[in-house]
C-alpha cells in the first residue's frame, strides 16, 4: 500500500483588530497542509504563544475566505485569502 504524499501550498493570513495586536502582525504568508479553515486553525494553534491564545477552541473569532464569510469546514486552495477577525458589535 503507498501512503499518498501530503500536498502543501500557500495561504494567505490577514489578522484584524484584536487578533492584529495580539499576534503582532496583520498578515502573512504561509505554507500547509490544512485543507480547511479548521485545520487551518489547528496548525496555527499548534504555534503557541499569542496564536493559541487568540484561536482557541471557545473563543469567538470569525472567519472569511476570499471576502466571503464562511465556516470553519470551507475547503482551502493555493494562493486563496483567509482572514480571522473578532465579531463585530454595533451600537
Amino acid at each position: 500500500m503507498t501512503e499518498t504524499p501530503h500536498v502543501t501550498f500557500n495561504v494567505n493570513l490577514k489578522y484584524f483588530a484584536s487578533i492584529r495586536e495580539a499576534i503582532g502582525q496583520g498578515g502573512e504568508t504561509v505554507r500547509t497542509q490544512a485543507t480547511t479553515l479548521n485545520a487551518l486553525r489547528d496548525e496555527l494553534l499548534a504555534r503557541g504563544g499569542a496564536y493559541a491564545e487568540v484561536l482557541a477552541p471557545g473563543r469567538a473569532v470569525r472567519t472569511a475566505l476570499n471576502q466571503d464569510l464562511c465556516d470553519g469546514d470551507a475547503a482551502l486552495s493555493e494562493g486563496c485569502e483567509v482572514a480571522f477577525f473578532p465579531p463585530v458589535t454595533g451600537g
